[in-house]
């Protein structure tokens, strides 16, 4: 059962706090840990050990750790293209019909964004900057407890249009040998993805940060996964780009007496049948609302398969906060920052205006957080645990890399060259200074 937290100090204290120091990682966790690797060792530890044996040993090493954490160690790696294309047709038509409106909305949505080259000669000669698309990233698609094929479209369209050459897909194995998904192999198929490799967990991680004989080494790895795939981009970070560091989801749904409580209670329940961690609160002023949500969570999660899921996570990490206005109420989803911030309030234009951090916002009951997981067209890999405030959703800039590119005249170069002597010579840097004068005395200027 949510509960409900009437004291708002209390509520910020809990459900509104982020731990600050080292996770306190459950037992069950520690306990796979020490099985798989024979001995104690903390989460970075193992993924750290994991990350080393790949760099050394490559595709042995990815078959080894495969088989030991995921069971199973498919071979080969690489997913032929005749069981991609077979999926296409193991699917529902209306299935395949959903996945093509998704990708033709996220692909629409993205190019809309304004990412282009320019120059300018207004500063002498030419100055410009150079917009160049990555040439190889990867895409990591969490498998877990149920197959994502929206988080595949959502991590390859925007590379796609921003021009990346080429994209390596990464995806936990099935169970015992059984073949992913059709359902992922159909939507890799259908945005022409041609290297989608058998490999989860830090062991993918390691293959496409490093390379080995079978899996291309990328420039940038994208995309959400569990506590061991977080910690692996993490500590290869450096050696490669990352887009950020995912935790686990989190919504925050501020609504007031206009809201419908059975809606209110579906979105939370929505978002806390992802993992045990998960976050999903509400604020609101309204005592009956949030009496009406509790009872609507309750009866609700009775009829859903991951009953056990939301029996861990909304008492850990769920809440229903009560707040003595709805500005407050704003006030606080703004502070936490959270993955997902929704309005369900009767202006919900006029609040908007006042948010400024969550990595999506979705103003108003009726554009509801799971449009935004499928097919509303905005990313759904979003920043989490608080860092919306300075991070953005994965987007086409995450693909394209910045250069500046000066090509000046003489006469700029003689109006620039004693000033940037001048400061060089006040930073104590007389190389840099005499490289300015040489100039100034050779070209005569």
């Amino acid at each position: 059962m949510i509960r409900i937290i009437a004291d708002l100090q209390l509520a910020k204290k809990t459900v509104l706090s982020r731990p600050a120091d080292e996770p306190d990682y459950p037992a069950d966790l520690l306990g796979a840990v020490e099985r798989i690797f024979g001995k104690p060792l903390s989460p970075p530890a193992a993924v750290a050990r994991v990350l080393a044996d790949v760099r050394a040993r490559g595709d042995l090493a990815l078959h080894e750790w495969s088989q030991r954490i995921d069971d199973s160690a498919p071979d080969p790696l690489a997913l032929p293209d005749s069981e991609l294309a077979a999926a296409a047709t193991e699917i529902p038509a209306d299935l395949a019909e959903a996945l093509q409106l998704a990708a033709e909305r996220i692909r629409a949505f993205h190019a809309l964004q304004p990412v282009r080259s320019w120059e300018t000669s207004e500063l002498g000669g030419v100055i410009k900057q150079r917009m160049i698309p990555l040439r190889r990233v990867g895409v990591y698609v969490p498998g877990g407890t149920a197959p994502l094929p929206s988080s595949l479209l959502m991590g390859a369209i925007p590379a796609q249009v921003a021009g990346v050459n080429e994209i390596v897909v990464c995806t936990p194995p099935g169970r015992e040998g059984a073949p992913l998904p059709a359902v992922l192999r159909a939507a890799a198929h259908m945005l022409g993805i041609e290297k989608i490799f058998q490999l989860g967990g830090a062991q993918a991680v390691a293959a496409m940060a490093y390379g080995t004989d079978t899996v291309p080494r990328v420039n940038k790895i994208v995309g959400p996964g569990n506590l061991f795939v977080t910690l692996a981009k993490k500590q290869v970070f450096g050696e490669v780009g990352i887009d950020g560091l995912a935790g686990p989801t989190e919504t925050v749904i501020v609504a007031d007496d206009s809201a419908n409580s059975d809606w209110v209670a579906a979105d939370l329940l929505a978002q806390a049948e992802h993992d045990v961690l998960a976050t999903a609160i509400l604020l609101t002023p309204s005592p009956t609302l949030a009496q009406a949500v509790q009872a609507a969570v309750g009866r609700q999660m009775e009829n859903l398969s991951r009953i056990e899921i939301l029996t861990r996570s909304l008492p850990s990490r769920g809440g229903i906060v009560l707040t003595p206005d709805l500005e407050t109420a704003v006030d606080l989803a703004d502070r936490f920052a959270p993955e997902h911030l929704c309005l369900a309030v009767a202006q919900p234009e006029r609040w908007a205006e006042q948010v400024r951090n969550a990595g999506c916002l979705f103003v108003g009951e009726s554009s509801f957080e799971v449009l935004g997981d499928y097919v509303a067209g905005p990313n759904h890999i979003l920043p989490t645990g608080g860092t919306a405030r300075f991070a953005s959703p994965l987007n086409v800039l995450d693909f394209v890399r910045i250069m500046s590119v000066v090509q000046l005249d003489d006469e700029t170069i003689a109006q620039m060259s004693p000033a940037a002597a001048l400061l060089a010579s006040a930073e104590q840097l007389d190389g840099h200074a005499a490289a300015a004068t040489q100039r100034i005395e050779g070209m005569g200027l």
